[in-house]
């Protein structure tokens, strides 16, 4: 039975005429179902700069009609094209192309006069807004059919070669499975199996006309559009059995020249992945910013995608450190923030080590914020012996059912997945986000890393996660602060993995900007020196570096009230150095007591020199 579809309309570029046509039930050469516009039918009378290297088809078709005589100059509206006879194009897309003079979904752009899209009236399992996919091809069986096959033909496929005749996409997902099990019963392996009716019925029953598909081959990322249902025929070594018709743009974009999030979607390994999650950067490929926000303020089609295509082409950035952050955090050179600024940008991960007291944590804390934005984009987490992977990342932990009060083991995110799912949100792909993991060293780092540790080095892959299972990458946006305390012979150095994926700081109270921190906070807020000179003079007496004494012990007011720097010292400092010196016949107080180091740093009477 012919099917009688109602006339179309397409609305021509920043408030144009309108064009008009019918959907046929007729086949083109690959198998999309051809359309016809109507003669009389407005064009635009130039294209975008794209248009002939991406859709170089449907270019060639609307400079060929134009110089037979069938699209001349308009005597209707004036500054427009106009078609003189009816002219059947292979897919609705190309029907559109031809008069926007750009590419177009012509399923979702070509309308009704009641705004329905041509896709609602063509018989299909699928529904729902269009989606983007990857299918793989150019291995299969050791064949490259992209290349062969596809790009050449106008097609997409999957080979499905054992499955028996007459699938059709109406097949449940339960009857695919019985199928695929007596098809392949010997051949694959239960996981095989699985992955294969997946991808069958996402071949089958997801995918639909308008579907923008991509595939990769020689290095190369090729964008086309799904223009037909999907078909079951005999082929060649049964390596592309299942077939639907699709429209290739005629360029490939090189892969290492992707966008990083597109990079990692492509590292997913599965021969049929959803790929909507990176629909805004495929659209935009081979395009300008001009032409994106052009198609985002024509008024053809949806512009979303235009708009989404332009967000997530906005910049990542790290703001430059300030002289007033600077003087904020009592750095002594401007210089010295802009170094971890510039390492934090190179490397994604840092880690500021040193003795206690140096004040790691707060510069952590205080750095993301600026170079964030604000608070809401850090997250602390500290690590500590019995941390896990399971507490970091993700893991099954219990859970009260709030209807049967039952408790129940289930799969939780951790504050690393959690940070990251919301980096990675659309939108959010230029926002800085900052993990501070304090004391880093703590924790057993490959246990709670586990297989994290390939990300934090390759932020441009993937890797299927232990529990859920997911294909997870670190977004590009996440960066990692670790702090991490010199002193604490108890835990075991980080392994050589670890220093290779992080930049190392050091803040030690021999070097600036730690070495004169406190006489420049007591300088700002007008108090007696005397606590940075015996500070000093505490730590010219301790001969290891990693046990010299920090400034932030004497940073705070409860110091500077009576008795209170005689109090610090002998309840904060002292025990320190005990500890330091445990086992060893060392007069603590008598080397390290205020009252010792004042006798050094006062001048003998009469010299003005400090005494030995």
């Amino acid at each position: 039975m012919v099917a009688v579809y109602p006339e179309f309309q397409i609305r021509l570029p920043n408030g144009g005429p309108t064009a008009r046509g019918r959907l046929l039930d007729e086949k083109g050469t690959n198998g999309s179902q051809r359309f016809v516009v109507y003669a009389g039918s407005p064009a635009r009378p130039d294209v975008v700069p794209s248009f002939p290297v991406r859709m170089p088809s449907s270019y060639g078709l609307r400079e060929r009609l134009i110089a037979d005589g069938s699209i001349v100059e308009s005597t209707t509206w004036r500054g427009y094209l106009e078609t003189t006879r009816h002219i059947t194009c292979n897919s609705p897309s190309a029907a559109a192309e031809i008069l926007i003079g750009r590419s177009a979904n012509g399923w979702t752009e070509w309308k009704t006069s009641d705004g329905r899209p041509l896709g609602d009236f063509v018989e299909q399992e699928a529904w729902g807004r269009n989606r983007t996919w990857l299918i793989r091809g150019s291995n299969v069986s050791g064949i490259d059919l992209v290349q062969r096959l596809w790009l050449p033909e106008g097609l997409v496929s999957v080979a499905a070669s054992r499955l028996r005749e007459g699938i059709e996409p109406k097949t449940s997902k339960e009857r695919l499975r019985r199928l695929v099990e007596e098809s392949y019963d010997s051949t694959a392996s239960q996981g095989q199996k699985r992955e294969l009716v997946e991808e069958i019925h996402t071949f089958l029953s997801r995918m639909k006309p308008g579907d923008t598909v991509c595939t990769i081959s020689d290095g190369r990322l090729y964008v086309g559009e799904i223009t037909g249902q999907a078909e079951q025929v005999a082929s060649e070594g049964g390596r592309s059995n299942l077939r639907r018709p699709a429209e290739w743009q005629s360029i490939g974009y090189p892969c290492d020249e992707l966008p990083e999030e597109l990079q990692q979607k492509l590292s997913v390994q599965h021969d049929i992945v959803d790929f909507t999650s990176v629909e805004a950067l495929v659209a935009g490929l081979g395009r300008s910013d001009e032409e994106l926000a052009d198609g985002a303020q024509d008024g053809v089609g949806d512009p979303s995608l235009e708009m989404a295509a332009l967000v997530a082409r906005r910049e990542l950035e790290l703001p430059e450190p300030t002289q007033e952050l600077a003087d904020e955090l009592l750095v002594h050179d401007v210089a010295w923030l802009r170094e971890l600024r510039d390492l934090l940008w190179d490397e994604r991960q840092l880690v500021l080590y040193g003795p206690p007291g140096t004040g790691k944590t707060f510069l952590a804390l205080k750095l993301a914020e600026f170079l964030g934005g604000g608070p809401e984009q850090v997250k602390l987490v500290q690590f500590h012996p019995s941390y896990s992977y399971e507490d970091f990342f993700e893991g099954f932990r219990p859970r009260e059912d709030e209807g049967t009060r039952e408790v129940a083991f289930r799969l939780t995110d951790g504050p690393l997945r959690e940070l990251a799912d919301l980096a990675a949100r659309e939108g959010n792909r230029h926002i800085p986000y900052f993990l501070i993991i304090d004391e880093i060293n703590r924790a057993n780092l490959a246990k709670v890393f586990g297989e994290l540790y390939f990300l934090l080095e390759y932020r441009n892959r993937s890797v299927r996660l232990t529990y859920s299972g997911d294909d997870f990458a670190l977004p590009s946006n996440l960066f990692v602060i670790g702090t991490m305390n010199t002193a604490d012979r108890s835990i075991a150095l980080v392994d050589a993995a670890m220093r290779r994926r992080f930049a190392f700081v050091e803040l030690s109270p021999r070097t600036e900007p730690t070495s004169g921190l406190l006489r420049r906070w007591l300088t700002r807020d007008q108090r007696n020196l005397e606590p940075a000179e015996l500070l000093d003079a505490l730590n010219a007496r301790i001969g290891d570096p990693d046990f010299r004494v920090g400034p932030s012990y004497l940073m705070k007011k409860g110091v500077y009230r009576d008795g209170g720097l005689e109090r610090a010292w002998r309840t904060k400092i002292l025990p320190l150095l005990e500890e330091y010196h445990y086992g060893e016949d060392v007069d603590v107080e008598r080397r390290y007591g205020l009252d010792a180091l004042r006798a050094a740093i006062t001048p003998p009477p009469g010299t003005g020199e400090p005494g030995p």
